[in-house]
């Protein structure tokens, strides 16, 4: 059995700081520390190789049993983390707020767990943690009845159980806004926009539900802000761009307005901008899409968005959709710098990164490579694409990437492979449920370029095929394909023999 690289996996998360507050935590422990030794030579280690490990100290008793000294050294790690991040979320302070509770009621300290119990009730209040708030006014209920048994009938219960019956609703409320998130969320994940008529079945069954269509339906401030961010991700998978940008507009203002709740709400506060860039580059507003990146960018390590999940995520969208940002308005070259700058960055961000976030960086790099020319290079990209076998995820960058394929060939002169390539393009989008042409047309076309044996048959074809496709983009839903490559100017460069990074540039300025 291959051993396990949970633990390598955890210490190469580690910060810094996190390793020095776990060494100086360790310090103060008596006894034997083999874990350390572990940790140190685990650490130093690029790679997890565990009989490597096991020869360099097989001449320590503890490595008999290195299991149970791993799962051991895993513990401590996180309760190393616990104690690090104990007063940095609003969760984490209402658990031991809750600890001291439970502790002081025990010890018969009521009038001092009254204290703490109002304290951690406001900062539950001004967080909307309705399930902390919940646990906490049960604890009320039994200090009141504490009071009644000392003669003290001052504190209403009615009150009490009315707040709570008031919080409960809360969080029943918030929990319907999350199951509809998740199934919209997993249309945009798998898809990155409705692709047939049962996908925009289900956006509209999702935002004609009475929570999301219906007037002061969110109870909470959470509530209101995850209802507006469903309403503009159900227009964004519906490419309904000018009501997307309505509703993530509404969700940033609720958010700004209320900085408690929106730095425990990180990770939405990123998506909504990111969001919001999305909406200014379909209206080609190239400047406020920049403005949207670089408030994203600006996040990076303040308070409420420098965990290592949110700093992933922010320096992803950094590089990724910066790049894509100049892939689209012609600056190939800038976004070639963006790449190459950013290399060593880019390959730890890389090997951390979701696996949705690891395709959209090498589509963007392949259409980078693509529009500087360096053909052999952005097939190399690609095909890292092209060979995984991932069937549910992001079937639009794996459907484009087909696309871009064959526009790599056809530079390379790969002519017989072209063909083929073709043929396996149309078996893939074959598959896919799918109600949109454009992309069929475009393969069967490039099929037809591939089998003429001069540029003058050429010619007629491009014009053909360019005819066709801009039919095809009248239709809304088609123009998707030019988010991520411009067919339309790589035609007209063939037939005018004009560069196609000249012809992406004078369409953005026009």
């Amino acid at each position: 059995m291959k051993p396990s690289n949970e633990l390598f996996d955890l210490i190469k998360s580690l910060t810094k700081s996190e390793k020095r507050f776990f060494k100086l935590s360790s310090s103060i422990q008596t006894g034997e520390k083999n874990y350390l030794k572990i940790f140190d030579y685990i650490d130093a280690q690029d790679e997890y190789d565990e009989a490597q490990l096991k020869e360099h100290f097989k001449e320590e008793r503890f490595i008999k049993h290195l299991p149970s000294e791993k799962n051991h050294l895993y513990k401590l790690i996180l309760k190393s983390l616990r104690q690090f991040y104990g007063e940095q979320s609003v969760s984490s302070v209402l658990k031991q707020e809750l600890k001291n509770i439970e502790i002081l009621y025990n010890k018969a300290l009521f009038k001092e767990c009254k204290k703490f119990l109002k304290r951690a009730k406001r900062i539950a209040h001004e967080h909307e943690k309705f399930y902390f708030l919940i646990e906490l006014i049960s604890w009320e209920k039994q200090l009141t009845e504490e009071s009644y048994e000392s003669g003290d009938f001052d504190v209403d219960l009615n009150k009490i159980i009315e707040e709570e019956s008031e919080a409960i609703d809360k969080l029943r409320n918030l929990a319907e806004y999350h199951i509809l998130y998740s199934r919209i969320n997993a249309i945009f994940r798998s898809g990155g926009f409705t692709r047939n008529d049962e996908e925009r079945d289900t956006v509209l069954e999702i935002s004609d539900n009475y929570l999301i269509k219906g007037k002061n339906t969110a109870i909470s401030t959470r509530a209101a802000s995850i209802c507006y961010y469903i309403k503009g991700l159900c227009a964004a998978t519906n490419r309904s761009f000018a009501d997307s940008h309505t509703f993530f507009n509404r969700t940033k203002q609720i958010l700004d307005k209320n900085p408690k709740i929106k730095l425990d709400l990180g990770k939405r506060y990123i998506l909504t901008l990111f969001h919001l860039m999305r909406c200014y580059i379909d209206e080609r507003n190239f400047v406020m899409a920049q403005k949207m990146l670089d408030e994203i960018k600006a996040l990076n390590g303040k308070k409420g968005f420098n965990s290592l999940d949110l700093t992933l995520k922010i320096l992803n969208i950094s590089v990724i959709d910066q790049m894509n940002l100049y892939n689209l308005q012609g600056r190939f070259d800038d976004a070639l710098v963006e790449y190459e700058t950013r290399k060593n960055e880019k390959t730890k961000i890389f090997e951390k990164s979701s696996k949705e976030q690891q395709i959209k960086f090498l589509f963007n790099a392949a259409y980078t490579l693509f529009g500087v020319g360096e053909y052999k290079k952005a097939l190399k990209v690609l095909n890292d694409i092209l060979n995984d076998n991932e069937q549910k995820l992001r079937q639009d960058l794996y459907s484009f990437a087909r696309i871009l394929n064959l526009l790599i060939h056809f530079e390379l002169e790969n002519y017989e492979f072209l063909e083929y390539s073709s043929n396996s393009a149309i078996r893939y989008l074959n598959k896919i449920k799918r109600d949109y042409e454009i992309e069929t047309v475009f393969v069967k076309q490039m099929r037809k370029l591939a089998r003429t044996a001069t540029k003058l048959e050429s010619i007629p074809i491009y014009e053909e095929t360019l005819e066709q496709i801009q039919e095809l983009l009248k239709d809304e839903n088609e123009r998707v394909i030019l988010d991520y490559i411009d067919i339309q100017c790589w035609l007209q460069s063939k037939i005018s023999e004009d560069s196609f990074v000249d012809l992406v540039q004078a369409k953005v300025k026009a």
